[in-house]
């Protein structure tokens, strides 16, 4: 019996190597259904590589994945891909400037950014719906370039649910924006995580402070090891974190979040 049955996702034993740098070094993880996790951890630990290796767009140089029961190289991952959803600063260059909000967000089922299909109006009312539930139902009609940070990333959010995603990475989603659109992202994020049946997601930050109420677990990622993995509260209030980013470090918990403070002098 396949001892991750269950698991949406699954990494065992993933390995990561470019010449003689090693990415990735022997990471197991589980994702089990209702789990919704935050990575943290500093540049260069292998957060991406690691999230693009679970959404089947890297391929490791050892071990196994699996996703939503499929385990990769058994299944047509191009399939595959559609159920999961994949948000980054990074994906925005990509998308054309004048295109609409909305046809953003339908471009989510061509996996494309482009529109090569006619749209259903049960697809249209669809991306109306998602975007009205993350507080951009104003803005569906104007160009995608004319929006600010934040409501680009919530726009590109409700692109990657457009497939009804059963995972949704979240690469450093709050990359660049200020407080205020900050915090409205992550209400949209926290939203998200409450109704009913949501994906699973995973939250990659640099910031503790931007894991919401809703995340349930926490893994602290460096050099490509695992420092620790396991209930956010056991995860982010120990020595892991301190470890991580090399520094020394209190993390406080104040209105359903955690704050960290660097302790003592670290400079002198």
């Amino acid at each position: 019996m396949n001892e991750h049955i269950g698991a949406v996702l699954s990494l065992e034993d993933v390995y990561m190597r470019r010449g003689d740098t090693v990415i990735l070094d022997r990471i197991s993880w589980q994702v089990l259904p209702g789990e919704q996790w935050a990575v943290v951890g500093p540049n260069g630990s292998g957060k991406t590589t690691m999230l693009k290796v679970a959404a089947g767009v890297m391929w490791p140089s050892a071990g196994k994945v699996e996703a939503l029961g499929h385990r990769y190289g058994q299944v047509d991952l191009r399939t595959l891909r559609t159920r999961i959803g994949w948000v980054s600063s990074a994906l925005e260059e990509l998308v054309p400037a004048r295109q609409q909000a909305l046809e953003v967000v339908l471009s989510g089922l061509f996996a494309s950014f482009g529109i090569y299909d006619e749209a259903t109006n049960v697809q249209r009312e669809r991306a109306c719906g998602l975007l009205e539930s993350l507080g951009c139902g104003r803005i569906a009609d104007r160009p995608y370039g004319v929006l600010s940070q934040g409501e680009k990333q919530r726009v590109l959010i409700a692109r990657a649910l457009m497939t009804r995603a059963d995972i949704l990475i979240m690469d450093e989603p709050t990359a660049g924006l200020d407080i205020t659109a900050r915090e409205l992202l992550l209400e949209s994020v926290e939203r998200l995580l409450t109704r009913e049946n949501p994906p699973a997601v995973i939250f990659v930050t640099h910031h503790i402070e931007e894991i919401v109420p809703a995340i349930t677990h926490a893994m602290v990622l460096c050099g490509g090891h695992v420092l620790a993995a396991g209930i956010k509260a056991d995860i982010l209030s120990g020595d892991a974190l301190a470890r991580a980013f090399s520094v020394p470090m209190e993390v406080d918990f104040r209105h359903g979040r955690f704050w960290p403070r660097i302790r003592g002098a670290m400079f002198e």
